[in-house]
């Protein structure tokens, strides 16, 4: 597993993390501790030292269990998780300083550390970031030591670039994979020029660019898949990258005669955003054991040549970006 600096003043880290939101085990049908602890081992054993977790991921089940599984393990791990989206109670608002020493404190419980190695908001409202005070009161927590660097996981470039405005902000946590690909254009420089690592979800558009899935294909009802296809409950980016379904069935199969000889969709999906030096790290997430292997042996794959990269690059703005949806 190759490493890669997490911006300009953190730790060295595996270039493939995992990505904890599957075994928090609402948004991605059922999975048993046994399944998940079994993901965590198997992406461990195979030299992954970055886990992405987040507070609501199953009300605090992600946390619980990486808490657990940590405590079995000697490897020296960076957690990365999030604040800022955890159901309260009615009257209360998440949006306060009060609120966001108690999030975190729960936090710190359930991973059963002292400090947090980062902190990440959590596709908060644009209108939070423009206000700012969420990035005081997270400069607050790391005076005190609470966790060690802050970053803001995004839904569109503007808040990319509004939460680049911000003094101590170590990381963005972004949507980028073929069929989303702006970032390119807008970000990736800017980023790099200000030390701002980038961590990348979705980069199989929620197993579109597996190229597994049939238009036919059906996922359990508690599978964001099923319930948030449209954007019914949260962003519709976060769900196939917001391209409908078919048609992003449809884009899936147009890349196979793409691939490199011997290799999955998924391999060059995964080599494709690897091949980006601004990339710090990138999370998929797995619901199984294998997946996990198979998605960390990408750090050892070759780059994609430059004449495939420019066929990626042109197949997204001739068949793709008009189809995206959602903020972007």
């Amino acid at each position: 597993m190759k490493s890669r600096e997490f911006g300009q003043a953190g730790p060295r880290v595996s270039e493939v993390g995992l990505g904890c939101w599957q075994i928090g085990g609402l948004c991605w049908g059922d999975v048993t501790e046994d399944a998940a602890f079994e993901i965590l081992a198997a992406s461990l054993d195979q030299d992954v030292t970055f886990l992405d977790t987040a507070d609501v991921y199953g009300t605090g089940r992600s946390e619980q269990l990486i808490g657990r599984f940590l405590k079995t393990r000697s490897e020296n791990i960076f957690v990365a998780t999030k604040i800022g989206r955890f159901p309260v109670a009615e009257g209360e608002t998440n949006f306060s300083e009060a609120m966001f020493r108690k999030h975190t404190e729960a936090s710190l419980q359930r991973l059963g550390v002292e400090s947090l190695d980062l902190t990440q908001l959590h596709c908060i409202p644009t209108e939070q970031l423009r206000r700012g005070h969420v990035f005081d009161w997270l400069r607050g927590l790391r005076q005190d030591g609470k966790i060690q660097r802050f970053g803001a996981s995004v839904e569109s470039m503007d808040e990319a670039l509004l939460c680049l405005e911000q003094d101590g902000l170590a990381s963005l946590q972004i949507i980028f994979n073929i069929f989303r690909q702006k970032p390119l254009e807008v970000l990736f420089d800017k980023a790099r020029a200000k030390g701002v690592a980038l961590i990348v979800r979705l980069p199989l558009a929620s197993g579109l660019l597996s190229g597994k899935m049939a238009r036919d294909t059906t996922f359990p009802e508690n599978d964001h898949r099923t319930f948030n296809r449209d954007g019914q409950l949260f962003n519709v980016g976060e769900t196939f990258a917001g391209i409908p379904f078919e048609k992003g069935v449809e884009l899936a199969d147009l890349l196979k005669p793409q691939l490199p000889h011997g290799w999955t969709m998924a391999q060059m999906a995964l080599r494709w955003i690897l091949d980006y030096d601004a990339v710090s790290v990138v999370i998929p997430g797995a619901s199984r054991a294998e997946q996990a292997m198979a998605n960390a042996g990408v750090s050892d794959l070759p780059p994609l040549p430059d004449a495939l990269h420019a066929e990626l690059r042109q197949f997204y703005q001739r068949e793709v970006a008009d189809h995206i949806r959602g903020p972007y």
